[in-house]
């Protein structure tokens, strides 16, 4: 994700890291000569263009062009969103259980019972990065669950939840011993189960991208009103076609392209969520709370935070 404060008038005009530009370039340079061509066109032969549309039909089809690219946007940042709260939810929940665990269970019998515990929270949300970004689940969570508890994990349809149930057994086993009351173990597993609507949403948000007609009428119409638009505007703009011409394509698949990387937020493109470094926090929370040392937060490199 870029995290920058607004830029000023150079920067803007010439930043591409966290741009769209490069995406679209080569997109935005084939109108550009398709309008050049439209313009020389008309200027050598004349007679072949003797009746021009003018600008009028481009500008209500442009407006509904805009207000359908407003509208998916609008969707892809909601999925953006929803998907930046249920990270921060993990985030709060585990900072809640990371509260009560040492309060609720401070005898030094306990001590072994709230480390699996708290180190099972960063594993399952190592295994929930690990789903949400294509990779091994199971390995991803490993390094932080008891040895003998990889194939039992590995067995299961969803690693991450697997992980949740030990975490929900070893609370039971505490209920069953005495060591916590039912108003206790009840307070814990609210948060546990937070985690595991967490994880829900984001498997709704990874499995379900938008409808595909969505994105194939809006790539459509765009290709054919960049390409008709220099006719429209070649009798009245001249050379000054093509300028145009760059800026309403550079605009229209820009905000498709950022569509794109806007409706899977768990991606790795500039524009999408920064995993690593929400990850990174959550680790520093149950760190901090083991007693071990805690590693430095995330920075931006070249604002870029990953």
């Amino acid at each position: 994700m870029i995290v920058r404060s607004r830029p000023g008038l150079l920067t803007i005009l010439f930043t591409l890291r966290g741009s769209i530009l490069p995406q679209v370039a080569p997109k935005v340079l084939g109108i550009t000569a398709v309008a050049f061509a439209v313009v020389a066109a008309e200027m050598r032969w004349p007679e072949a263009f003797p009746i021009t549309a003018g600008v009028g039909p481009f500008t209500l089809i442009g407006l509904a062009l805009s207000i359908f690219l407003s509208f998916r946007n609008g969707a892809c940042y909601d999925r953006w969103w929803e998907a930046r709260r249920a990270w921060g939810s993990l985030i709060v929940e585990t900072r809640g259980i990371a509260r009560l665990l040492p309060a609720l269970l401070p005898e030094p019998e306990h001590a072994d019972l709230r480390r699996r515990a708290l180190r099972r929270i960063s594993g399952f949300a190592h295994a929930l990065h690990a789903q949400m970004r294509g990779g091994n689940e199971v390995a991803a969570a490993l390094p932080w669950l008891p040895d003998d508890e990889a194939e039992a994990v590995a067995r299961g349809p969803s690693p991450a939840n697997a992980i949740l149930a030990r975490l929900s057994a070893d609370l039971a086993d505490a209920y069953r011993t005495g060591a916590l009351t039912d108003v206790l173990f009840g307070l814990i597993e609210q948060h546990v189960a937070a985690l595991s609507q967490a994880q829900v949403v984001c498997e709704r948000i990874l499995t379900t991208p938008l409808p595909f007609a969505y994105t194939l009428l809006l790539y459509r119409t765009a290709w054919v009103y960049c390409l008709m638009l220099p006719f429209g505007l070649a009798a009245s703009l001249g050379w000054a076609t093509p300028l145009a011409v760059a800026l309403v394509a550079y605009t229209f698949f820009g905000l498709d392209a950022l569509g794109d990387e806007l409706e899977d937020p768990f991606g790795t493109e500039p524009n999408d969520l920064p995993l690593d470094a929400l990850l990174h926090t959550l680790d520093g929370i149950v760190l901090n709370a083991l007693g071990e040392p805690t590693p430095p937060s995330r920075r931006p490199d070249r604002y870029l935070l990953t």
